[in-house]
């Protein structure tokens, strides 16, 4: 291998180049991986990922997602080929969204951390609880 050049995974041969700096703000990993792990996009590819569903629906089902939001992450999710958006030329017209193998890829990969999150949320409660308890006490000695 090259001097300058790393084994990445995936690539065991070497990068030839040094692989983007997902810390710089204009890295394209970086990029993708702020629009994947956004709380709206999973809700989203989760909700599409059982059926397809209309733009209204989608709303209803996530709570708290506001239509602007909505939108533009939808509009987001489209541009990167993880979702798909049909429009039916009806009165009015018939606009639905549905996850593309692409986008079931990725789901696939956030199960992993979804069912993570369920199965350890009683121990990230009892740490956040330690934490409350033991920065109380500090602030108590502070005064």
């Amino acid at each position: 291998m090259q001097e300058g050049t790393f084994s990445a995974p995936g690539y065991p041969e070497g990068t030839g180049d040094r692989l983007p700096d997902v810390y710089a703000a204009n890295c394209p990993t970086r990029q993708l991986l702020d629009r994947i792990a956004d709380k709206w996009s999973v809700l989203i590819l989760t909700t599409l990922g059982s059926r397809e569903m209309r733009f209204n629906a989608l709303k209803r089902r996530i709570d708290g997602i506001s239509q602007k939001m909505l939108s533009q992450t939808l509009r987001s999710l489209e541009r990167d080929g993880l979702v798909v958006r049909a429009v039916v030329p009806t009165v009015p017209v018939t606009v639905s969204y549905a996850i593309t193998p692409l986008g079931r890829e990725l789901l696939a990969a956030l199960q992993a951390m979804i069912d993570w999150a369920e199965r350890r949320l009683a121990d990230v409660r009892l740490a956040q609880l330690a934490y409350d308890v033991r920065e109380e006490e500090l602030a108590g000695l502070a005064l």
